[in-house]
C-alpha cells in the first residue's frame, strides 16, 4: 500500500507542478511605443501582415500580432535586442 500513496504524490507533483513556474506578465502597448527597431524586424519576418496589438512581456520581450492577407493571426516575438524568439 506504501507505494501506492507514493505512486499518487508523484502523479500530483507531476500534475500540478512542483516549481510554481507562472509565464511572463505582458503589458499592452499602443504600435507608436514599440521600438522602431522591433517593428521593423516584424515587418521584414513577416511581410504581409498589419500588425495591430503589441504587448511587453515583464522579461523585456515584445510580442506584435497582426493578421496577414489571408485573414489569418500571425505574431512574433522580439527579445530588445532583436532576436525572433518565436514566429506563430
Amino acid at each position: 500500500m506504501p507505494l501506492a500513496k507514493y505512486l499518487v504524490v508523484v502523479v500530483c507533483c507531476a500534475v500540478c507542478g512542483c516549481g510554481g513556474f507562472s509565464p511572463p506578465k505582458k503589458t499592452t502597448l499602443e504600435l507608436k511605443d514599440v521600438p522602431a527597431d522591433i517593428l521593423k524586424i516584424a515587418r521584414e519576418k513577416l511581410p504581409n501582415v498589419k500588425f495591430d496589438t503589441a504587448w511587453q512581456m515583464s522579461n523585456g520581450t515584445y510580442e506584435v500580432r497582426g493578421k496577414a492577407k489571408n485573414g489569418k493571426v500571425r505574431e512574433i516575438d522580439i527579445t530588445p535586442d532583436g532576436t525572433v524568439v518565436e514566429i506563430e
